[in-house]
């Protein structure tokens, strides 16, 4: 008996509301549908474990097929199916008094499960893309009657017996004028490749050519022949569904290179697998960075039972663990309708400490396994560190005991090992232990050098985060303060009680201080005469530790953009003490004494690839001369 009916909201078109608002992407119509069928599928595979269902399960393979002429994209399951009145009410009935309340509903939704994975809201995505949709189904339960439901996208729909032979259902759209790119093959492999992927039930994609061996010819050369075989277009067991006692790493580096096929191999991986407080489950990769920081984010996927959901993981994984790569699945993580948008839960919280948690236990247990191993990852495994301890304290807690300071001896130390390394020689006399840091040891090699004279340690800070990690550190570690070896001569970074007088008169060192300014001739270098030892450099130019620390911070977007703006300004000392300013004073003509101190001054530009250009020109043609 044919049967019309209107489906029962309260209001005149509800298909509006889906198109515009519900869905944020309309290709994953396709995903809502094949995930119907496979909840359909597992559900009949259920009842039958359960010994509810007695018939044949036979072959459940999920097939997705379109007709290019007839403009239809067909997906057929042998699941559960349907009886005309589960038609009625799966999908006509929408439970809701009116659209502002149906809107209302998925916002408030504790579970996925009360608005996706059922006939029903999900199902409606496909009018997204279709004029019309038809379901041809055939219940599982003995004696039931074929049925067949169709509706144009108006409120108006028709159910009349139906003629499907075999148990499941078949969901048919007639796909409308602005969506015909859907009816494009690679479109759709596109599609499935992306959402079904894992699906634990196979999914079929129309047939695939594949050359199979044929015999020999007449000279014994191996014939081939082409033939069509099924296009299975998923794997249903994943690894991160399976026990890690079951996997290699050849498995976890396979896996890796499925996600991520033109990447070098990670550094090594976690395996989450957790269900109380909440279920999670997957693989997370440390890859291989080289400090291009930011082009690395977004690579972690988030499923939902295998079915994918999004790669834009923020909420769930940790800030600094977002250049981690993998893949995260949980059917407790609370999704909007359309599975695209997380919301505020306090799972969500959980499953986030949870991953730092591991992240940091699994981080530990490298270095305390097998320390060189460690060491050798470190230029990788070092970003994330420290991204960790900056802007999570809980993480700091933990990672203070496998946190690596590395020097430009190549040497590393724990935060712990560097501060008894160091303290004794290198604390000032207000009784602050000083940390050296280089970040470009070529053009740092002079004041390196210098500090190495004095026994002195440097560490090696040339990571985009170091700045931001400096300043945390300091914040953290007791009377210690951090400076850039190249940010005032070594005596006036380790002020100690026997620093070495200035030998000139006041007289003198005014009159020095003239003429450097003089043959500088440029007001960004300000100059003053000092007392340092007769074996360090006759000048040296540097930036206040401050004023360095602010623009290196503005580089990597430390919200620090007046002083990246602000000109740089830089000290420029003159050892008195040292025997080229004596022979600069001896020196009576004028010109000989500006062409000396420029030519000292250029050296310690030099020295720090500071001098450029028409200035770099003239020091070589003068340093010839002087020759």
């Amino acid at each position: 008996m044919q049967e019309k009916g209107t489906i029962s909201i309260h209001t005149e078109n509800i298909f509006p509301i889906i198109k515009k608002f519900l869905y944020s992407d309309n290709e994953i119509f396709l995903r809502e549908l094949v995930s119907n069928a496979v909840d359909a599928t597992q559900k009949i595979k259920r009842l039958a474990s359960l010994g509810q269902y007695s018939g044949d399960l036979g072959d459940t393979t999920i097939d997705v097929s379109f007709n290019k002429k007839k403009k239809t994209i067909t997906v057929s399951d042998k699941g559960i199916g349907m009886t005309a009145e589960e038609i009625k009410k799966y999908i006509n009935q929408i439970a809701f008094s009116g659209a502002t309340e149906f809107v209302e509903k998925f916002k408030e939704a504790k579970d996925a499960n009360e608005i996706i994975g059922k006939f029903g809201l999900g199902f409606y995505s496909a009018f997204m893309v279709a004029d019309k949709v038809e379901i041809h189904t055939l219940s599982r339960e003995e004696g039931a009657e074929p049925a067949k439901w169709v509706c144009d996208g108006s409120t108006e729909f028709e159910i009349s017996p139906g003629d499907k032979k075999t148990r499941g259902t078949d969901v048919i759209l007639h796909i409308n004028k602005d969506s015909e790119e859907f009816l494009e093959k690679h479109k759709i492999q596109e599609i499935l490749d992306k959402y079904a992927k894992f699906l634990p039930v196979p999914i079929r994609f129309e047939k695939k050519s594949e050359s199979v061996e044929d015999g020999k010819d007449e000279e014994g050369n191996t014939k081939w022949k082409s033939v069509e075989v099924d296009n299975i277009i998923n794997d249903t067991t994943p690894i991160w569904t399976k026990s890690p006692n079951d996997l290699k790493d050849e498995d976890y580096l396979k896996f890796y290179k499925e996600l991520y096929p033109f990447s070098e191999d990670p550094l090594f991986w976690i395996h989450l697998n957790v269900d109380y407080p909440f279920n999670l489950t997957g693989v997370l990769y440390f890859p291989k960075i080289k400090n291009e920081f930011e082009l690395q984010k977004n690579k972690i996927k988030l499923f939902s039972r295998q079915v994918f959901i999004t790669d834009e993981v923020k909420d769930i994984v940790p800030e600094f663990l977002m250049l981690l790569h993998g893949v995260i699945d949980s059917p407790d993580i609370p999704l909007n309708v359309s599975r695209s948008f997380l919301q505020a839960d306090s799972n969500v919280k959980k499953i986030n400490n949870y991953i730092t948690k591991k992240v940091a236990d699994k981080l530990a247990e490298l270095y305390k396994k097998d320390r060189k191993a460690y060491e050798e990852k470190w230029g990788d495994i070092g970003l994330f560190v420290k991204y960790g301890m900056i802007s999570e304290d809980k993480f700091y807690e933990k990672g203070k005991d496998f946190t690596l300071l590395k020097n430009t001896k190549g040497e590393h130390y724990t935060l712990e090992e560097y501060k008894d390394k160091v303290k004794a020689i290198q604390t000032d006399k207000d009784e602050q232990t000083i940390y050296l840091y280089a970040t470009d040891t070529n053009k740092q090699d002079a004041f390196i050098q210098s500090a190495y004279k004095k026994d002195y340690d440097v560490l090696q800070m040339d990571s985009p985060i170091d700045s931001h990690f400096i300043q945390h550190l300091e914040g953290k570690l007791e009377k210690t303060q951090l400076k850039r070896v190249d940010s005032d001569v070594v005596e006036k970074l380790i002020k100690k009680d026997d620093g070495y007088a200035n030998l000139l008169s006041e007289e003198q060192s005014t009159k020095v201080k003239e003429i450097f300014e003089k043959a500088i001739d440029n007001k960004t270098y300000s100059v003053e005469v000092e007392g340092l030892s007769p074996e360090e450099l006759p000048v040296t130019v540097t930036m206040d530790e401050f004023m360095r620390r602010m623009k290196d911070m503005a580089q990597t977007g430390g919200g620090m953009g007046f002083y990246g703006a602000m000109p740089d300004n830089y000290k420029v000392g003159v050892n008195g003490n040292h025997p080229v300013v004596d022979k600069i004073l001896k020196t009576e003509d004028e010109e000989s004494q500006l062409k000396l101190a420029k030519q000292s001054f250029d050296l310690a530009l030099l020295s720090q690839g500071l001098l450029k250009g028409k200035d770099l020109t003239a020091f070589v043609k003068r340093s010839v001369d002087l020759i």
